[in-house]
């Protein structure tokens, strides 16, 4: 851990570059006008998410070079964020085809895998299950969803970040009680990219991540996860249970829509936090409680799971249940007007 003193210059060149982004953004007229389907209710630059990007692609390459992280996951990690954070800012100053945006993020997804190595075996009720190439095609839906998710529930001040902090907090103190204190860096790397972002994206929020930040974020979370199920399995269930927050309400959401016959890629305001956000009338009180659920429920749950080795997949059941009973309470997939 001598290299330690280079993790807080990650914090600081992304504080500094995501300044400088607002600067551009309104300089440029780059911001995200209210309309019916928006969170917010004034005019916010966009795109600051593009220095949490920069930041962790800027240190990628040094910690390779400090034989911090191996050359595999450097050009997996790296070269999946690359493409699907290109794919993102193009959308923010475009539009590009959902079509056209799938084939981006599933290359990015099969890039990632081959130098990750696929899906590993995966430990359910105790015994070790190889897929086999079903399980590398499983691995690379998950990625999509996860960037997609991300890009989904990157919808009220601060909620995206926050997320991401206490997943990549949560999975360095697994990593640590576990012992693979290798496995600490990239994480590590992560939280403070979105630290130095999140003092302007905290409630309420003075610039929006974009599709670029959500979607990189997205990914590199999935291809973490998957990096540490090659070391050990659990692991794998302690990150499913650490992003439990965003992986319930955006997929709860998503079944819900796909039921009623939904366009499911249109824009819409039918999550759990967004309707949770209007009741409280602010986006403060949600962000809070979407960080004390993870420190103080799913943070608990995983270390379980690594340190008296309960079965990952029952536990992160148990941890989903709390998740669910919330997103049906605050209506999540309803109609607006009939949620009103």
């Amino acid at each position: 851990m001598k290299y330690w003193f280079f993790l807080p210059t990650i914090a600081v060149l992304s504080l500094f570059l995501t300044a400088a982004l607002r600067k551009y953004a309104l300089a440029r007229s780059l911001v995200d006008v209210p309309n019916a389907r928006s969170s917010h209710s004034i005019p916010t630059p966009r795109g600051g998410g593009v220095a949490v990007v920069v930041a962790f692609l800027v240190a990628l390459p040094f910690l390779n070079w400090f034989d911090l992280v191996p050359t595999p996951t450097l050009l997996g990690v790296g070269g999946a964020g690359v493409l699907v954070a290109v794919v993102g800012f193009m959308d923010d100053h475009g539009h590009i085809a959902a079509r056209w945006r799938l084939l981006g993020h599933f290359s990015a997804a099969l890039w990632a895998l081959y130098w990750l190595g696929g899906l590993p075996e995966v430990q359910v009720f105790g015994f070790g299950v190889d897929l086999g190439w079903i399980g590398h095609l499983i691995a690379a839906f998950y990625l999509v969803w996860m960037l997609n998710l991300y890009n989904f529930m990157d919808g009220i001040d601060g909620v995206a970040s926050i997320e991401a902090l206490c997943s990549c907090f949560g999975a360095c103190l697994l990593y640590f009680v576990c012992g693979y204190v290798d496995l600490l860096w990239l994480p590590m790397l992560l939280f403070m990219a979105v630290a130095g972002f999140l003092y302007w994206n905290f409630p309420p929020a003075r610039i929006f991540m974009g599709d670029a930040g959500s979607g990189f974020l997205g990914i590199t979370l999935g291809c973490i996860s998957l990096q540490a199920a090659w070391v050990d399995a659990q692991l794998l269930w302690g990150w499913l249970i650490l992003l439990g927050v965003f992986i319930v309400d955006a997929t709860f959401t998503l079944i819900r829509r796909l039921a009623r016959g939904d366009k499911v890629y249109e824009a819409h305001r039918s999550h759990a936090y967004q309707f949770a956000s209007r009741h409280y009338r602010k986006h403060l009180p949600v962000t809070l409680a979407v960080a004390a659920i993870n420190l103080l429920w799913l943070l608990p749950v995983a270390l379980a799971v690594v340190i008296f080795k309960l079965d990952g997949f029952t536990a992160t059941m148990v941890a989903y249940v709390p998740l669910i009973v919330l997103a049906i309470r605050f209506r999540a997939g309803q109609l607006e007007e009939s949620a009103s």
